[in-house]
């Protein structure tokens, strides 16, 4: 179904792949031997990168973007940050849409504050402004911003438009600041490893079909991690551009940087029913192009797929999964008891077999992935005329945007749907991260959106509730809803069925939408609600750092959702202090105390104060720093004090940059690390003054355990190979290697200068 090759290969005339080890193949067709360099600046998305990247050196990029979005969860911290930093004007467009606090259905008037602010600010500021239940996120950026050759940042992790022609990066909202002060995106120069797209999709196989078989198979071996995926080959022709959209949006889940396809006339005519033809333009691999490695995927042979709790890559063939349902519901459980703390008895899904069948209790098709026009119509196919029942199962339905939704219902999508009994309800994607339809304890939701982490859906394991999600397309949900709730492959179902043309309709967007780019009114005030608090002051590295390790998480993954939860913590995304409460809060609810303690002890030692007076602990850590040779005339007022995390892999995930910025603002001074899961996170870490470390092994420190590093600034300076760290114990001071991973120049003193504010401050000071 899918192949990685181990190496590169040579994609000639966008025809022939040859594998880099067939030497003599390649030199007798090229008719030389075969130059890789050369043929790197072959592909799309080298020709795309080369476009947008201002520095003069095609290995150490700076990027600058054609445009920006964000939503109501990040917009807010992000205008709060670069108006701290000087900003005066949006210099390119910026997207505000609502989309994940716009049900106002927590904490008072915040939500609504927040997007008061999001339209004052883009009065004031000249931005675009989507308001809430009019278009989720990226498909207001397919409709109305993608293009072929552009490149857009957006600081939500599913920013991705490759599908349209543009490469589209997620990130945390220190770097689309960046760009709102006319500054760089600063990246190395990424592998491109292509998609080998043949044969097309046989009937009642959808685009979370291909792309859970995808991500299964690419995930967990890190193969497109930090790289470009890049979509080639016949079969991409055998889907729309529709089809391609929600294939696309689900290559964040492989921890890929961003992604490319090649175009053809649908692209054009999906860019000209949406009155954008003048942004087609033919994108295709040079004659000679190299990747870095190729994922062959022959669509023909792809079936209904599920992607199992806990995480996108647990996937299987739906036939598989109900084959063998009693193991893999077993394994599960495990899981779900580890997650939870709690018994493997608490959270049972092997209940749910009755006869071999599956019963799951609750459907969602929703969001940037599932809400789309064709998948939608798909699903009122399958259900047209029968019933979802009045069990316990039952089936939500979110259309991506208000055109989308307005097309389903004059093609009568949605009288279908609601007479088998699914709710239509907004654009919205809170099913996405737990802030819409969460399901009842001890419940499987399937759902067509991207992610299942644990307690992504809304479950609150800490207070005794747990629940799932597994991941399908909307075609097999249909199809389990129209089957009584039992799990059902849309294999079952397919027929010949053609889903009509999509009509867009952009008269919404005419009458609702802001469109102030370049219209700037300085005299516009911004409104500001109770909750929204400016970031607090940030100290910059001193020489020497003492450590305080308040969280040791040692799971092989540690998502964003588990750093910072989503859900019912979005409502206080405005509040950096309100919000900094919550971290940890599903997985180590003890972290914030500890971490508070070693914050008031360095606000105590900035103000003047001796907190290692009257704090054991750090009387005791002080006293063996001065042990150590070459340390004994180090003095504690000169030693920052902060608190540290250790995970093997953390930041798998949401781009969301308060996954580090809360443990920040609590008095975090670094995190280390086996390696980061995403370049966002470990961007994110740095943009808020935190020092990545990595080491390698296992750590032998334990929580409550304090690390001393001293010269921190002068390492800073260096290769950040070997930076010699001590490991205080009650025996003394024990070496301890870190290093860090490359940095650039400015990295290196935004994390010197404290965070992105105080760098941005000082330069414009100086």
């Amino acid at each position: 179904m899918i192949e990685l090759t181990k190496g590169g290969a040579y994609l000639l005339d966008g025809r022939d792949l040859i594998e880099e080890e067939n030497t003599q193949e390649l030199a007798a067709r090229l008719g030389r031997p075969a130059d890789r360099e050369a043929a790197r600046k072959g592909t799309i998305a080298a020709s795309i990168l080369v476009a947008h990247n201002v520095s003069g050196d095609e290995k150490k990029l700076k990027l600058k973007f054609d445009a920006l979005a964000s939503h109501d969860i990040t917009f807010v911290g992000i205008i709060q940050t670069a108006k701290a930093s000087g900003m005066r004007e949006f210099p390119i467009p910026y997207v505000l849409t609502n989309c994940h606090n716009s049900l106002c259905a927590v904490g008072g008037t915040i939500n609504e504050d927040d997007h008061v602010f999001g339209l004052t600010a883009a009065k004031h500021y000249g931005g675009i402004f989507v308001p809430p239940h009019i278009a989720v996120i990226h498909q207001y950026m397919r409709e109305m911003m993608a293009g072929c050759g552009k490149m857009i940042l957006g600081s939500d992790s599913h920013t991705r438009y490759g599908a349209l022609g543009t490469m589209a990066v997620g990130e945390g909202g220190g770097e689309l600041v960046k760009q709102l002060l006319c500054d760089t995106y600063d990246v190395a120069a990424p592998q491109v490893v292509a998609v080998w797209l043949e044969g097309k999709p046989a009937p009642g196989v959808g685009p979370h079909d291909v792309a859970l078989a995808i991500v299964g198979a690419v995930f967990k071996n890190g193969y497109v991690k930090n790289k470009i995926m890049e979509f080639v080959g016949p079969g991409v022709a055998s889907m729309d551009t529709d089809y391609r959209n929600g294939v696309d949006v689900m290559t964040t889940e492989t921890t890929c940087l961003s992604s490319i396809w090649q175009t053809d006339e649908d692209t054009r005519r999906y860019l000209a029913m949406h009155g954008r033809e003048d942004d087609y333009r033919e994108l295709k691999p040079a004659p000679v192009a190299y990747y870095d490695g190729v994922v062959k995927v022959d669509l023909s042979t792809i079936r209904p797929m599920i992607a199992m709790p806990f995480h996108p890559s647990n996937t299987y063939e739906i036939d598989e999964m109900k084959a063998n349902a009693g193991d893999i519901l077993r394994e599960i459980e495990k899981e779900a008891a580890r997650i939870s703390g709690r018994s493997e008895s608490e959270f049972r899904l092997t209940d749910k077999l009755t006869g071999g069948k599956l019963r799951v209790d609750q459907g969602v098709i929703a969001g940037c992935a599932g809400g789309n026009y064709s998948n939608v119509m798909a699903a009122a196919h399958i259900l047209k005329g029968k019933s979802c029942g009045s069990g316990l199962f039952n089936l939500s339905v979110y259309p991506s945007s208000q055109p989308v939704f307005m097309d389903l219902v004059r093609k009568g999508a949605v009288t279908e749907l609601a007479a088998a009994g699914a709710v239509i309800r907004t654009a919205f994607c809170g099913p996405c991260f737990g802030a819409g339809d969460t399901p009842a304890n001890n419940t499987l939701s399937i759902r067509h959106t991207t992610r299942n982490f644990p307690n992504r859906e809304g479950s609150k394991p800490g207070n005794g509730q747990m629940a799932a999600v597994a991941l399908m397309d909307a075609r097999s949900i249909a199809a389990t809803a129209a089957n009584g709730g039992f799990l059902t492959s849309a294999a079952e179902m397919a027929d010949d069925y053609r889903i009509p043309d999509y009509e867009f309709d952009g008269t919404v967007y005419a009458n609702r939408v802001y469109r102030g780019y370049r219209k700037a009114e300085p005299a516009e005030p911004v409104i500001y609600g109770p909750n929204i608090k400016d970031w607090p002051e940030m100290s910059p590295l001193a020489d020497h750092i003492l450590l305080k390790v308040c969280s040791k998480i040692l799971d092989e993954v540690t998502t964003t959702d588990e750093l910072i939860p989503s859900g019912e913590t979005s409502s206080y995304r405005s509040n950096p202090l309100g919000l900094a409460e919550f971290t940890l809060s599903r997985r180590d609810p003890g972290y914030v105390g500890r971490a508070k303690e070693v914050g008031a002890a360095e606000q105590a030692r900035r103000e003047g104060g001796a907190p290692w007076e009257t704090d054991a602990g750090l009387s005791q850590a002080f006293a063996r720093i001065r042990a150590i040779p070459g340390q004994e005339a180090v003095q504690p007022q000169e030693t920052e004090i902060g608190s540290v995390i250790y995970a093997k892999k953390p930041g798998d995930g949401s781009a969301r940059e308060q996954a580090a910025s809360c443990q920040r603002v609590l008095g975090g001074l670094a995190n280390i690390a086996g390696e980061y899961a995403t370049k966002r996170y470990r961007s994110n870490v740095m943009n808020w003054g935190m020092l990545p470390f990595l080491m390698d092994g296992e750590p032998e420190f334990e929580v409550g355990d304090y690390i001393y590093v001293p010269g921190i600034r002068a390492a800073l300076d260096g290769t950040m190979k070997d930076i010699l760290a001590y490991h205080l114990t009650a025996d003394g001071a024990k070496e301890l290697h870190l290093s860090i991973a490359d940095m650039t120049a400015d990295e290196r003193e935004i994390v010197k200068a404290g965070c992105l504010i105080n760098f941005n401050r000082a330069r414009q000071a100086s």
